[in-house]
């Protein structure tokens, strides 16, 4: 499904300077039809209460969901894939430790995509689940 040209490596340096470096996002495995990552739950994630901000499981939702679109776009140099709407329903509480995401695709056609983001906790709890849309635009 993906793109082969692109690795893991090329994940873990796509964006250097970007929101997904200041929460500690790191990109951790490339299937044939999922991505996953990892987010650690710290002072960079919390909300006021201590515990995992919804906000920050919906940056770690969509930059999953961006990354499988640009892997799915059939030529990345003509093409961008850019978010057009997420959902996330918050299911559990995470305190600290790591939390963790895989993407799957619902819809992979021409001019969109719809992506399904599972985050689960260290034990393998649900903790978020969440929809993205993307377009898919003419590169300029």
């Amino acid at each position: 499904m993906f793109n082969k040209s692109f690795d893991l490596g090329f994940l873990r340096n796509l964006n250097p300077n970007t929101i997904d470096k200041q929460l500690g996002i790191e990109f951790t495995e490339i299937g044939e039809d999922f991505i996953t990552a990892k987010m650690p739950v710290d002072h960079r994630t919390h909300q006021p209460f201590g515990i995992l901000h919804g906000g920050a499981s919906v940056v770690l939702a969509e930059s999953l969901g961006s990354v499988a679109s640009l892997l799915s776009l059939p030529d990345p140099e003509k093409q961008r894939a850019v978010g057009l709407e997420i959902s996330a329903n918050h299911i559990r509480a995470v305190r600290e430790g790591w939390v963790y995401g895989r993407v799957t695709a619902l819809h992979v056609g021409r001019s969109t995509h719809v992506w399904d983001i599972k985050i689960t906790n260290e034990a393998g709890k649900l903790v978020c689940v969440s929809r993205l849309t993307v377009a898919v635009i003419d590169a300029k």
